[in-house]
Parts: C-alpha cells; sequence; structure tokens
C-alpha cells in the first residue's frame, strides 16, 4: 500500500504551487485507482495547518473547505486514514534511536513509524528528510512519476 505525505496533498491542493500538476497527477493515479492506498493522519493535520495558515498562502485556503475535502476523500473506497496503533511506539523508539532522533525530526519519525506499523510498502513524499528511515521505502512523484 502506498501512503502520502502532507507536501505531495498540498501541493495537489494548492494550484499555486510550482509542483501543483505533478502532484495533482500523483494523487489523481491513486484517488481514482484501483489499489489500497493510505494517507496517515499526521499528515491530515498538517495538510490543513499549512493550507489554511495566512503567513504561507495568499490567500490561505478555508478550513471549510479543507474540511469538506476531508469528507470526501473519507468515501474515496480504496483510501485508508492511518493512526498510531498497537506496535506503533516500539516502531517510533526503534526509528528515533536509529536515526538519533532530536527535536521537530519526531514529526517524520511518527509518519515512518505509523506507516511501517501498517505495512506500507512505498511513501509518496518530496522531504527528503524520510531517508533517516532506510527501513520505509520513498518515492518522490514529482520527480519520479509512476504514471
Amino acid at each position: 500500500m502506498i501512503a502520502v505525505d502532507t507536501n505531495i496533498l498540498v501541493y495537489a491542493h494548492r494550484k499555486d504551487s510550482e509542483w501543483h500538476s505533478s502532484a495533482k497527477a500523483a494523487f489523481d493515479h491513486l484517488y481514482f485507482g484501483q489499489n489500497a492506498w493510505a494517507i496517515p493522519w499526521p499528515c491530515l493535520h498538517e495538510f490543513y495547518s499549512v493550507c489554511t495558515h495566512p503567513k504561507i498562502y495568499a490567500p490561505p485556503s478555508s478550513g471549510e473547505v479543507v474540511l469538506e475535502m476531508f469528507f470526501a476523500w473519507e468515501n474515496a473506497k480504496q483510501l485508508r486514514f492511518l493512526h498510531e496503533g498497537p506496535g506503533y511506539l516500539d516502531k517510533l523508539g526503534d526509528l528515533a534511536k536509529k536515526a538519533r532522533i532530536k527535536g521537530a525530526a519526531i514529526h517524520d519519525a511518527r509518519i515512518a513509524a505509523i506507516c511501517l506499523n501498517h505495512r506500507v510498502t512505498e511513501l509518496w513524499t518530496a522531504d527528503r528528510d524520510f531517508s533517516s528511515f532506510p527501513d520505509l521505502k520513498i518515492r518522490n512523484p514529482l520527480i519520479n512519476p509512476v504514471l
């Protein structure tokens, strides 16, 4: 199962992003496809935070629009929202120790641990920080498309 990181979601949503076309194509490939795919809950929260932030986007997306998207995504047959579950804390601890995580990098470790705990086969992201977690296969669909 493929999981999608925040930045791909943001770029697919924000038409003013230089990566919009590539990210939208990648997102649509999953959304309209036949295979199961996923979004970790922390990525949804971060997506809301980034898209509605007036210091990041002018104008920002409205909270109402973003929440409507979440509810629409919830109805996608193949989409799974991933959360912390049994075994998550052990996985997070292992990743944090191996990568010697400090500070805000725990956020990416959290996403990686959730993905690995749910047996995600690949995380689509434009964030190179995930290279700290070699057990999680990553792909940047903006420069390495699957289409």
